[in-house]
């Protein structure tokens, strides 16, 4: 994906979001102009997306699947991948000819190597989280502040460390007589309940995990086709196909859609152990080829729809449903939804001004920007914590060395 350039004006502070996604594609980086005077208040004046190498993919895959890795090769992958987002990082300033030296600091959230939050822990379970990609690795490498590991404070506080986008959401998307479901679909669906002139403090503010993003669409594409595929590009594959209200409607009974928010999820729950799954559902009904792929592309639609109607309908005037992340670039999807909810709008971000694709990367930006300013990232009535807190670890470059022990963003 090219670059997108603009001018940067004086007093602006600039940084980078890195974020690699549950689809784990590869790493998206996004150099940010933040400017709390402006509309919006951050934006991308670049964006690109760097794909792991399919051996890369291949062993993060195996490494989240649910089978046993050893120590050695986890610590391997987190400085690995910590050199991943690093290179990224240079390559995104590199592509929008600024010099790394004009940058205030880089927020990255990491992958997600494993994230059990509160509701999802089972009886004696700990709450947990887990985000690869090293930060002194960046550090050492762009000479920049580093501001990595969103998630863990939350989780302490007992919510559920994710999602973290709202407050992004909030800054780009808040409308004074709308109210908006920004939904993100990437490997995992989630939604933000962004009420008509909304802030911190309104009280219907709600967002949650609604449950299977395109992940599960791209892993089938990968075993149907032998990995010559990895997506349904465009969503034609299930285009072709007819959906199974029997299937459909018994993967809809999963506990996890009729759990009230806050709640969270990933791919320990809707990643390949659920694949085969799916499979053991759709072999005695018959359900196969295309077909599979429109029920289980209606599988996403039916339960971020379900999700809208049943946990935030009740909380206030909806008005639009705003797609975000790979499934907006799924017409089917975008039709499945827009049939089950017939008296919305369902938009894209683009279609609202707001480039999202870099929506992701943007937002790590926007919390680490927060965190160097000493101020909350999470949002309590959307995660469950116990209470606000400033999310982040702020690692520094060798260059800080006998300088400010804790430099923060620096307005020009």
């Amino acid at each position: 994906m090219g670059a997108k350039r603009t001018e940067r004006n004086r007093g602006d502070v600039l940084a980078i979001g890195l974020m690699s996604g549950t689809s784990h594609d590869g790493v998206s980086a996004a150099l940010v102009r933040i400017d709390e005077r402006g509309r919006p208040p951050a934006r991308a004046i670049a964006f690109q997306t760097f794909p792991y190498s399919a051996k890369f993919r291949a062993r993060l895959l195996e490494a989240t699947s649910g089978a046993p890795v050893g120590s050695g090769e986890l610590s391997t992958l987190n400085f690995e991948l910590g050199r991943a987002f690093g290179r990224a990082a240079i390559a995104v300033a590199r592509a929008a000819r600024v010099a790394l030296s004009r940058l205030d600091f880089i927020g990255s959230h990491g992958h997600t190597f494993f994230h059990r939050p509160p509701g999802a822990a089972k009886r004696g379970a700990t709450a947990s989280t887990l985000q690869l990609g090293e930060p002194a690795m960046i550090a050492a490498m762009t000479q920049l502040p580093v501001v990595a590991d969103f998630r863990p404070m939350d989780i302490a506080l007992g919510g559920e460390g994710a999602p973290l986008a709202p407050l992004a959401h909030l800054w780009l998307f808040t409308d004074p007589s709308r109210g908006r479901v920004i939904q993100n679909i990437g490997g995992i669906g989630n939604a933000t309940f962004i009420p008509a002139g909304a802030s911190l403090e309104s009280p219907g503010l709600i967002a949650f995990d609604t449950g299977p993003g395109v992940g599960l669409i791209d892993a089938l594409a990968v075993e149907m086709t032998g990995g010559k595929m990895r997506m349904d590009r465009g969503g034609r594959l299930a285009a072709r196909g007819r959906v199974s209200p029997a299937m459909l409607s018994a993967l809809m009974r999963n506990p996890y859609f009729r759990r009230r928010p806050p709640k969270s999820t990933g791919r320990e729950e809707f990643g390949l152990p659920y694949l085969a799954e799916i499979r053991r559902i759709a072999q005695p009904l018959g359900v196969r080829g295309h077909d599979l792929f429109a029920t289980v592309t209606a599988l996403t639609a039916e339960s971020i729809a379900e999700s809208v109607r049943k946990f935030i309908l009740p909380r206030g005037r909806v008005d639009q449903i705003i797609a975000t992340g790979g499934g907006a670039r799924n017409p089917t999807l975008l039709a499945m939804l827009a049939s089950r909810m017939p008296e919305l709008e369902v938009t894209t971000a683009d279609q609202v001004g707001v480039d999202g694709d870099s929506l992701e990367a943007v937002a790590f930006a926007i919390l680490g920007y927060q965190m160097l300013h000493g101020r909350q990232g999470n949002i309590p009535s959307v995660t469950g914590a116990r209470a606000p807190a400033i999310l982040g670890k702020l690692t520094l470059p060798p260059q800080a060395l006998n300088t400010h022990p804790a430099p923060r963003a620096r307005r020009r």
